[in-house]
């Protein structure tokens, strides 16, 4: 399933007296849709965004990108966390008061950002111009000193967000370790801050403030993006009753007689239990009968799914690490039977899991999508309800337990550890697109050409259970440090026996300690090229980070 999101905003219009209060501390900016512009790229601009939104996050600032097509211009402003990656471009102006447009490479071609922290400030775009003679002259007499200062400012950056790091993960292990004691203790809104930052690209309070059980959102679809067994996916705009202006959304439409599919996925969204960064964003669900269909609204991400991404981006080491961390969160996420601030959670199974049924958003992290054959673990089944839910799934992505239909239904661990073997097959693909193994090939799916496209339950039962086969691990992945503990992680979460794979938690975590540790690499020759290079802007006395190191 094909869709995407954008950051979460609150729309003016919406806003009560006593929620706009408990929002003084977020930004004001301009979030429109990318717009066409009359703006060349010269002097000062103006957005032409008539929305002034409140950001959903204090830590979030606002954004403007101007691009230059082939019939044109646009401008395109949004708010977003600037320690977040936007379409693959790091932002590091944000702490201006004016919108100063710089050009960036991003993952959609060259376009000019800007960020800045004061109210509206993404509404005047501000573009450099060429330096005079004189100008120039000043600039390179400068460059030692500004290039010194440059790189004490990168540096001291650098430990900070290390740092940051390392207390977060220091953070939620402790969340973990030490669970909320006594029956009286409200974490309701702890959890609600954990969870509800979704970090997605769209997302629309206008819908979630309707009352949906007398009226249907005005919703226009506009490209089909998607089609899979059970229903089509649509590109679609969420039109603002007040005005002309729209929030674009995604739409996936059920005929009637897929009802039992669309119910079972709304019934999973429901929860708000399974709000998460690493899940897709859930808006609402309904039944239009004049159309005889049923409908799940949710946040699009215009990035597309995991398969499309690997297919057209060869990834660098640092990529691969941020998919696949994040991919193994939201698994984690799922199966965990406990909020991070301890509450209670019924464990979800996904059953489907694919490439094609992860989405990529723009900061390049994984949300999982596609719950029409998700399960509940809930204690209250009994052994024929877990018989009744049959052999479900895609043949390619089977466990062997899966595919030989003896799966252990005395002990519902048995069904994550099906997702973990889906997972791993993920995890190849993933990592089978990284520049870090040598030779890249052009993308396949798990078993490659070993199968048909779309091979049948027999097939796979030919290459998994009776040939024992898994995808090729190749010895040059093994040359990278970093592959070969992801190849050594993958093989723990495809082994034959299901009670010897991994968690899920198990994977998030030790990918979480293979980015620390690569972060203190980094960190480390970071230090030693600046002692190198005679550098005394920081010293492990100075520098927080390196206490740690």
């Amino acid at each position: 399933m094909e869709l995407t999101d954008r950051t979460q905003v609150q729309p003016i219009s919406l806003l009560g007296a006593t929620v706009a209060q408990e929002l003084s501390a977020h930004l004001l900016c301009k979030f429109c849709d990318l717009e066409a512009s009359s703006c060349s790229g010269t002097g000062t601009c103006s957005s032409n965004c008539s929305i002034t939104s409140i950001c959903s996050h204090p830590s979030e600032v606002c954004v403007a990108i101007w691009r230059k097509n082939e019939t044109g211009f646009s401008v395109e402003t949004l708010c977003h966390d600037p320690s977040s990656l936007l379409y693959g471009v790091q932002l590091d102006d944000y702490n201006s008061s004016t919108c100063v447009m710089k050009e960036k490479n991003s993952s959609t071609g060259t376009a000019h950002f800007c960020s800045c922290s004061e109210e509206e400030c993404n509404d005047k775009l501000l573009f450099t111009v060429d330096p005079t003679p004189l100008t120039s002259i000043i600039l390179v007499s400068l460059l030692p000193l500004l290039v010194t200062a440059a790189a004490s400012a990168v540096m001291i950056y650098s430990c900070r967000v290390h740092r940051r790091r390392h207390l977060r993960h220091i953070w939620e292990r402790n969340i973990k370790l030490h669970k909320p004691k006594g029956s009286g203790l409200d974490c309701s809104n702890a959890c609600a801050i954990l969870v509800d930052d979704d970090g997605s690209d769209s997302s629309s309070t206008y819908a979630n403030n309707l009352n949906h059980n007398t009226e249907p959102l005005p919703i226009e679809l506009d490209l089909l993006v998607g089609k899979g067994r059970f229903a089509q996916v649509y590109k679609a705009k969420l039109k603002q009753t007040t005005s002309d202006q729209f929030e674009t959304v995604a739409v996936k439409i059920f005929p009637y007689e897929e009802y039992a599919s669309w119910k079972n996925e709304k019934d999973i969204f429901s929860n708000t239990d399974l709000r998460h960064e690493n899940v897709l964003h859930f808006l609402t669900a309904e039944e239009r009968k004049v159309e005889k269909q049923y409908w799940l609204i949710t946040a699009f991400h215009p990035t597309g799914n995991l398969q499309e991404f690997l297919t057209q981006h060869v990834l660098s080491w640092e990529e691969l690490q941020v998919l696949s961390s994040s991919l193994a969160r939201g698994v984690a996420h799922l199966h965990s039977d406990r909020l991070p601030c301890g509450r209670h959670k019924v464990p979800i199974v996904h059953r489907d899991l694919k490439s094609s049924n992860i989405l990529v958003k723009k900061d390049l992290t994984c949300c999982l999508c596609d719950f029409g054959l998700a399960l509940r673990l809930d204690s209250s089944l009994s052994v024929d309800d877990l018989a009744n839910s049959g052999q479900v799934g895609t043949a390619r992505y089977m466990a062997p337990e899966v595919l030989e239909a003896r799966l252990n239904l005395e002990n519902i661990e048995s069904f994550k550890q099906t997702d973990i073997y889906s997972m791993a097959l993920v995890l190849w693909e993933i990592t089978s697109r990284c520049k870090a193994i040598g030779e890249v090939k052009e993308y396949e799916p798990a078993f490659g050409s070993k199968v048909r496209e779309h091979p049948c339950v027999e097939s796979m039962k030919d290459n998994v259970l009776r040939d024992k086969g898994r995808p090729e691990i190749p010895d040059s992945w093994l040359r990278h440090q970093g592959i070969s503990v992801i190849c050594a992680t993958i093989k723990e979460c495809w082994d034959h026996d299901p009670e010897a794979r991994l968690t899920a938690h198990c994977v998030a975590e030790r990918l979480s300690e293979l980015e620390d540790e690569q972060d203190k690499l980094s960190s480390r020759e970071h230090i030693l090229e600046q002692k190198a290079k005679g550098s005394s802007c920081l010293t492990r006395h100075t520098c927080p980070v390196c206490k740690i190191l």
